[in-house]
């Protein structure tokens, strides 16, 4: 049985000492004992990297000045490791998941997947032609509410979806717009060179369209969307809104932003069906809202109400005792894991759990950030939104 397996091996590109998304991906790969951390290139700042392989706990012969170095020298180790999480800025990904497919090794990156869709195709090229398994962090979709809602939709308690209202906002880049040097963390991101082509929609607007494709099963058809860029010297969005039309005909629209004083980290989701809705706040996420017409509105709670299997499978401690951002990473990553264990000894992973966001749900996140820059330069023109196939790991 899988439980009975050895763990997997993990290795790191980026995120060394001072960086904060890094330490979160360490703790959920190895948060349900599927993984150990063997090695890592955690900077392009060799010291950082020897400072921050020995806290832990990392061989020094696995530690790397370069990821090509990694790559090359991992694959040809006997116990060379199973999977690499990528958590460098955004223009680096391609290359690097590139470099580790090629020596056979399997991905998880940090999103977006790149920054352009040329290079996020040839990504998913590589990735099917030779069987890698390839996890995108999109981790709002780890959430038990919001697989409830997936499941609560899929099973027509809300009936056929009309109108979608979703925003993603905080106020982080308020000030620091206007002076980019000020935080050494956030400079890479309103830098073209390094975060691409869209800075907000780049970064979070980007989450709202996977979390509700997760929710929904949702197309989009088509879309307009209006960019700014409030007192931010690179030009690089800070705000956006979208329309959005689902190829259902449903409607939607996206609000997502940098500079909303006030706001800390708030992604609130709306759905609104011919027989009710479903509402669901980042801030408060072990709650759901539902309405449903004849009924008593209510809310479902984790640990409290009775959910869906797919929901209820999904948390860890018993009602009462909060869960959050750490858990749902770790809810992408344990089904990653255990589908990369399968493939280890010669298994099917059973596709009923490959519930964590692919390397299509990538390409089609890097499709939608282009779309929304091309709509804006155009003056806010409707432009479609070219669907692909799914080319493999189809959940």
């Amino acid at each position: 049985m899988i439980q009975e397996y050895r763990k997997l091996k993990v290795g790191m590109v980026g995120g060394g000492e001072g960086a904060f998304i890094g330490d979160v991906h360490r703790k959920a790969a190895i948060f349900d004992g599927r993984g150990e951390i063997a090695a890592g290139c955690f900077s392009r700042n060799w010291n950082t990297t020897q400072t921050t392989g020995r806290k832990l706990g990392i061989e020094t012969e696995r530690l790397y000045r370069n990821f090509e170095e990694m790559a090359e020298k991992e694959a040809q180790r006997e116990d060379k490791i199973d999977y690499v999480i990528i958590v460098t800025p955004n223009n680096s990904h391609y290359a690097i998941a590139k470099a580790f497919m090629e020596k056979g090794i399997h991905i998880s990156c940090d999103k977006p997947l790149t920054i352009t869709p040329g290079e996020a195709d040839e990504l998913a090229r590589i990735s099917n032609e030779k069987g890698i398994l390839f996890l995108v962090t999109y981790s709002n979709v780890g959430y038990p509410m919001v697989k409830q809602a997936r499941e609560m939709i899929r099973n027509g308690d809300i009936g056929d979806i009309r109108m979608v209202m979703a925003e993603y906002v905080h106020g982080g880049l308020a000030r620091r717009a206007e002076n980019p040097t000020a935080d050494g963390k956030v400079r890479w991101r309103l830098d073209p060179e390094y975060q691409g082509i869209s800075g907000c929609v780049g970064d979070i607007g980007c989450h709202i369209e996977n979390t509700l494709s997760y929710m929904t099963g949702l197309e989009i058809d088509s879309l307009c969307a209006k960019l700014d860029s409030f007192g931010n010297t690179s030009k690089l969005d800070n705000n956006a809104a979208i329309m959005i039309k689902y190829a259902n005909g449903a409607g939607g629209v996206y609000w997502c932003s940098q500079i909303a004083v006030g706001s800390k980290n708030s992604l609130k989701v709306r759905i609104f069906g011919e027989n009710g809705s479903i509402e669901w706040l980042q801030e408060f996420p072990n709650e759901l809202k539902v309405a449903i017409i004849g009924k008593d509105c209510c809310t479902l709670s984790k640990g409290y109400s009775e959910l869906y299997p797919l929901a209820q499978s999904s948390y860890r401690l018993p009602g009462g005792h909060p869960e959050g951002t750490y858990e749902a990473f770790a809810n992408i990553y344990r089904p990653y894991s255990e589908a990369l264990l399968a493939l280890k000894h010669g298994e099917t992973p059973n596709r009923g759990r490959l519930d964590f966001p692919v390397v299509d749900d990538g390409v089609r996140g890097v499709k939608f950030i282009e779309k929304c820059v091309e709509s804006s330069k155009a003056e806010s023109v409707w432009l479609p939104m070219k669907s692909h196939a799914r080319v493999s790991q189809t959940r």
